[in-house]
């Protein structure tokens, strides 16, 4: 027979088992449902996060013509196949600003007939922009804004200083020379961007980076004085003939 105290000591011990087992069965229930917390805080950073990267890297959004949609990835591929250098996601980005940029132009300068007519219009003043150089002008200001650090913009002129003078924007790679890049030409095709190597087309350019130097600074100049964006810019002096002229404003810049 137990004695009294020995009863006492059974019961101490299985109150305290069933006191631990309750505790036990607590923490289980605590770490479970941490780790259920910790699981769903996971999937929810994880589904935030390349949001925020994509917000971090591209703080510019364009508004692509759907037309444009298709041409905007293609030439997005072929400033990434570059150099494996090439940021994608600015190839993109600076594509999709191109085509955007090109349509509202397209749309500003009211394009008529062919380029060799409009090019009339804007020197009897029917129209107020739209020679060669104002198209490859207007269309740096606006990717330099983007602010590459892959990518650089290059001035590419044809047959300078003469009336067949034409004018492109040239995309490399990060510390590529100028023959091996990408040209960006609005004029030929009456404000629609077209784009392939520079070394490729029939029109043999060379690289003027102190006219691009020119440009991006009398737009910074204009911009602190006026606050007004390429869009609203007019190019120094009064636009001039072009496929007639001998030379348009200050620096030289001949016609088409």
């Amino acid at each position: 027979m137990f004695r009294r105290r020995d009863y006492v000591t059974l019961g101490r011990t299985f109150y305290i088992n069933i006191a631990g087992a309750i505790i036990s069965r607590a923490r289980a229930s605590q770490i479970q449902s941490l780790s259920r917390f910790a699981v769903a805080l996971a999937i929810f950073a994880a589904w935030t996060r390349p949001a925020t990267a994509d917000q971090q890297q591209r703080p510019f959004s364009f508004q692509v013509p759907k037309n444009d949609s298709a041409a905007a990835e293609a030439l997005a591929s072929k400033l990434a196949a570059l150099s494996p250098t090439v940021n994608r996601e600015e190839a993109e980005l600076l594509a999709e600003c191109a085509y955007a940029t090109v349509s509202k132009l397209r749309r500003d300068y009211r394009m008529f007939g062919t380029p060799i007519f409009n090019n009339f219009l804007i020197y009897h003043g029917l129209r107020k922009r739209g020679y060669c150089y104002q198209w490859s002008e207007d269309l740096l200001v606006a990717l330099d804004k983007l602010k590459l650090t892959s990518l650089e913009l290059h001035w590419g002129e044809y047959d300078p200083r003469t009336w067949r003078e034409n004018n492109c924007i040239v995309v490399t790679a990060k510390g590529q020379p100028f023959q091996r890049g990408i040209m960006l030409e609005c004029w030929r095709h009456l404000g629609h961007l077209y784009y392939g190597a520079v070394v490729a087309d029939y029109e043999h350019y060379v690289e003027n980076s102190a006219y691009a130097r020119f440009v991006l600074g009398r737009s910074a100049a204009s911009k602190a004085r006026h606050g007004t964006g390429p869009s609203d810019r007019r190019t120094s002096g009064v636009n001039q003939p072009v496929a007639f002229q001998t030379n348009v404003i200050a620096k030289g810049k001949a016609g088409d």
